[in-house]
């Protein structure tokens, strides 16, 4: 049985996470939603969790609830280029490696917002600024043991289209289509850097996952008040599974030794929307190789962020 069957067949959840003791994981968006039930999941397992928060209040009572586990918390900003740069140069003061980074966190359905380096903000936080901490990290991850990144995308990437004309949405906004394109950036990213860690014969493996459709704050606290309305209000009770179900693709892609890098890794029931991790379907335009080095060429513009160590795919 290949490693796409096990996936599908055997039912994984939580409790096959094996031993972390002694590695050390960062996990961005950890005090809610899909975060903070990864974080709770790989304390549980022994794991060192560096909790990665815009809010630190939220960033301390998670630390302070979960007695005994051993988390630190520290500020970053993802939507916010210099908060993320701050952000990996402390960590490298006081860390000589990482072991899995999770691009967990995300905003969704905002009015139309800038970050501060006048980017579209859910573009900004949900790709630009994983895109720039990942690149900032390599180095620790190349000190890991079974080193990891993994990149949380969407079952709406397959909605998504790359910016062409009117990046920011000046001349027309749609929240959800902004999010679309920002979950499809995720799955490119995850893809491209799959395919360039391979060419560089590196330690360090991509993995790509997305938690189907989970009650999670994203919905509740989306801004505009019409998804606020029928995702939160309405989708959530009738659809949504537990927030701790949703973050098993993740988890999976995140600690299990069979998990296939450069895989996108989701629910296995009707529409990925709710089940156990298993193989998932990405969009022709996610796996597009083009489309790979485009966003890749665009995003080191847009963040001044170099992947030195790794060569240009294809």
């Amino acid at each position: 049985m290949n490693a796409d069957e096990l996936m599908r067949s055997d039912g994984w959840t939580a409790e096959r996470i094996p031993d972390l003791t002694g590695r050390t994981f960062v996990v961005t968006g950890a005090t809610s939603g899909l975060g903070l039930a990864t974080t709770r999941a790989l304390a549980d397992h022994g794991a060192r969790v560096v909790l990665a928060v815009r809010d630190e209040a939220k960033g301390r009572r998670v630390v302070a609830d979960m007695g005994g586990a051993d988390l630190e918390m520290r500020r970053l900003d993802l939507a916010d280029l210099d908060s993320v740069r701050d952000f990996a140069d402390r960590l490298h003061t006081d860390h000589a490696r990482v072991d899995v980074l999770i691009n967990n966190a995300g905003v969704m359905a905002p009015p139309r917002t800038l970050s501060p380096q006048g980017h579209e903000l859910q573009f900004a936080t949900n790709h630009l600024g994983h895109f720039a901490l990942t690149g900032r990290l390599l180095d620790l991850l190349l000190a890991g043991r079974d080193p990891r990144v993994v990149t949380v995308t969407s079952v709406n990437h397959r909605q998504g289209k790359l910016p062409s004309t009117d990046p920011t949405g000046a001349h027309g906004y749609s929240p959800m289509r902004f999010y679309n394109t920002s979950k499809l950036a995720n799955a490119i990213f995850g893809l491209e850097l799959h395919r360039r860690l391979s060419a560089a014969a590196s330690p360090v493996r991509s993995y790509l996952a997305h938690p189907g459709y989970t009650a999670t704050n994203l919905q509740t606290s989306a801004t505009t008040p019409l998804w606020r309305l029928l995702l939160g209000r309405i989708g959530n009770p009738l659809l949504a599974q537990p927030v701790e179900r949703g973050a098993w693709p993740q988890l999976f892609a995140a600690t299990d030794p069979t998990a296939q890098p450069g895989l996108l890794i989701a629910p296995d029931g009707p529409g990925e929307l709710r089940g156990h991790p298993a193989p998932g379907r990405l969009s022709e335009a996610a796996i597009d190789p083009d489309n790979g080095r485009r966003l890749w060429e665009l995003s080191e513009q847009a963040t001044g962020v170099r992947f030195d160590s790794l060569p240009t795919s294809g």
